[in-house]
């Protein structure tokens, strides 16, 4: 149980990492735009809060991985505290815009999935 929480959290930081490139990277590419239902302007007007806020889901997947890696050289319990704190968060972040923004709901979904899921296996895992 514990490993494939440990698997979720990594699905779950990758997952932000590759939103952190779409939101500080590639913002006003077609395919972003696309992704994020935005007109060529309203990306390029909003292009510097989505590169601020795609570093929040970088930072995100960092404590996470960060957690991995130090419960795997055997600090399990620092690790799993920036495991939670990670996808905690990510979760948190999910659940923001859902009750804020209704009509995104198969993007908080998308982005709130691995992280819950994580979350789960992980409480269990440590209860064990």
């Amino acid at each position: 149980m514990g490993f494939v929480g440990l698997f979720f959290a990594g699905l779950a930081a990758l997952l932000h990492i590759y939103i952190w490139v779409m939101e500080s990277l590639t913002w006003t590419s077609a395919r972003t735009r696309a992704t994020f239902g935005l007109t060529e302007e309203e990306a390029l007007a909003t292009k510097e809060l989505a590169f601020n806020q795609g570093f929040y889901n970088l930072f995100l997947a960092i404590i996470t991985l960060a957690g991995i890696v130090i419960g795997g050289i055997g600090y399990n319990w620092v690790g799993i505290a920036l495991m939670f704190a990670g996808v905690g968060s990510m979760l948190a972040a999910a659940l923001v815009l859902l009750l804020s923004s209704p009509d995104k709901a198969k993007a908080a979904l998308a982005q709130g999935i691995f992280p819950l899921i994580a979350i789960v296996l992980l409480a269990v895992a440590v209860t064990l």
